[in-house]
């Protein structure tokens, strides 16, 4: 249970500093993307993350077995649950939202990581 939790926070993190980038490099441009544009972005960019991961953590934070595959499915869920909640948060402050703080692409993004992890790490 307590790797499920390490992946969980690993992704969020990595979509919160996503989110930040994305943050600072939307600021000049005004017009929203495609969605589906925007989502194979997502998918990219976890994916790109996934690989870093994978270079900067080789081994997998999960055990052999149903662990992994648990991981594989109900991680990207709870990290795109997680988006939502920081998505709800910042809108109740006013501030202006960015498609990540959706559930769709925040659970395709660390859906990419979870895939590229689970292929790849040793």
């Amino acid at each position: 249970m307590l790797e499920l939790l390490l992946e969980l926070i690993f992704q969020v993190c990595g979509e919160l500093l996503v989110e930040l980038g994305l943050r600072s490099l939307a600021q000049p441009f005004q017009r929203q993307p495609n969605v589906w544009v925007a989502a194979l972005g997502y998918l990219l960019l976890g994916g790109l993350v996934g690989a870093v991961s994978v270079w900067l953590f080789p081994g997998h934070f999960t055990r052999e077995g149903w662990p992994r595959l648990l991981n594989l499915v109900v991680t990207p869920v709870l990290a795109g649950g997680a988006m939502t909640l920081i998505g709800l948060w910042r809108a109740r402050r006013g501030e202006p939202l960015l498609r990540i703080d959706r559930f769709a692409c925040g659970y395709l993004f660390a859906l990419a990581v979870a895939v590229v992890r689970f292929n790849f790490a040793g």
